[in-house]
């Protein structure tokens, strides 16, 4: 498996596949941790934004994760996602997903909806990381579901405080605020982009790699257009990206993760695309423009 060193390249933000009454499907999640890692993906994210985790339970949360790293067997890290606008509760919860046996970390988002200031997200960060220590830790910043930015500045801190924060998803779309966290944090500390649409930008920048929803249904073009931006190839790693555009545009036009759970249904690799309220499964046009561009993508 891959050290906390090595970690890099692109990792799957995994969905959480439904049954159409909604009940957890299991076997589909089984099935699809392996075709990923068969696809060449080094790092997988369970119960992340992705995962639908807002609408999960403890017990599915559990349930999730546990599935996933047995299903993973070693072969790659498993991050379980843990976010609460609660520092008590997040504490509480990553406690109890970082004792999950083989689990490889913690990935952590800005506590939503309170929005608190810096100060405020270095004490709920460092209180996660120190729960659940030596256990790794990636800081997740996404303040377009959040509502909170972490700064680079904070992160610093943070990597000079708590030895566990092994790295930062970044999601906040700012290539200025990206590219200064990259020249600032420590060595050891790892840059994902968190946003397919600028992973090559951030590669090029000297992040690490990508934590991707994309990658969901086209796992081997987007480990290939990573590993050519790696290897410095970055005609290829261009021509992928190229090609992958269209396709990653699409499955943002509605909320995520609707439109790659009805790729994957429709590809076969999950039994129902069910989504759980408030979200709703996509639209007809946008279902049959999907299956069109991963054609195209050649998928």
């Amino acid at each position: 498996m891959k050290t906390q060193e090595d970690l890099g390249g692109v990792g799957t933000a995994l969905v959480t596949p439904f049954y159409a009454d909604g009940s957890l499907d299991l076997q589909s999640l089984r099935l699809l941790t392996e075709w990923q890692i068969a696809s060449g993906i080094s790092l997988l994210v369970a119960c992340g934004s992705t995962g639908e985790a807002a609408t999960l339970s403890e017990d599915e949360t559990l349930q999730v994760v546990q599935t996933v790293v047995e299903a993973a067997a070693g072969r790659v890290p498993v991050f379980a996602g843990c976010t609460h606008n609660s520092t008590a509760e997040a504490v509480r919860r990553a406690k109890a997903l970082a004792a999950v046996p083989g689990v490889g970390g913690i990935l952590t988002a800005n506590p939503y909806y309170s929005k608190p200031n810096q100060r405020g997200q270095f004490l709920h960060f460092k209180a996660v990381a120190d729960a659940v220590a030596p256990v790794p830790v990636l800081l997740y910043n996404i303040p377009g579901r959040t509502a909170a930015n972490l700064e680079p500045a904070t992160v610093v801190e943070l990597a000079g405080a708590c030895p566990n924060i092994v790295g930062v998803k970044e999601s906040s779309g700012s290539m200025p605020q990206i590219t200064d966290l990259i020249a600032r944090v420590p060595a050891g500390i790892r840059v994902f982009a968190g946003d397919d649409y600028l992973a090559l930008p951030v590669l090029a920048a000297g992040g690490v790699g990508v934590i991707s929803v994309v990658s969901n249904a086209a796992p081997t073009e987007v480990v290939r257009m990573a590993r050519s931006a790696a290897e410095a190839d970055w005609s290829t790693a261009h021509t992928l990206g190229r090609k992958l555009a269209p396709l990653t545009t699409a499955l943002f036009r509605e909320p995520n993760p609707c439109p790659v759970k009805s790729l994957l249904h429709s590809i076969g690799r999950i039994e129902s695309d069910a989504v759980r309220l408030p979200l709703v499964p996509v639209t007809e046009a946008l279902r049959d423009e999907l299956q069109r561009l991963l054609q195209e993508v050649g998928a």
